[in-house]
């Protein structure tokens, strides 16, 4: 399984109601051993929206 297709997978699991926290996208990124920048971009692919950001990571 690619990287992109393991990240989509795993907000699928992750994210409630099209929804998942910054905190909670962060540690996806972090868990998967990739940037934030990529997960924020599988949520745009997804159409989960990320609430409570923190930083401006997203």
């Amino acid at each position: 399984m690619d990287e992109q297709a393991v990240i989509l997978q795993r907000l699928q699991e992750t994210a409630s109601g099209q929804r998942i926290s910054c905190t909670e996208a962060r540690r996806i990124a972090e868990e998967l051993g990739v940037s934030p920048r990529a997960v924020g971009a599988a949520c745009d692919e997804l159409g989960i929206k990320i609430f409570a950001c923190e930083l401006g990571c997203f």
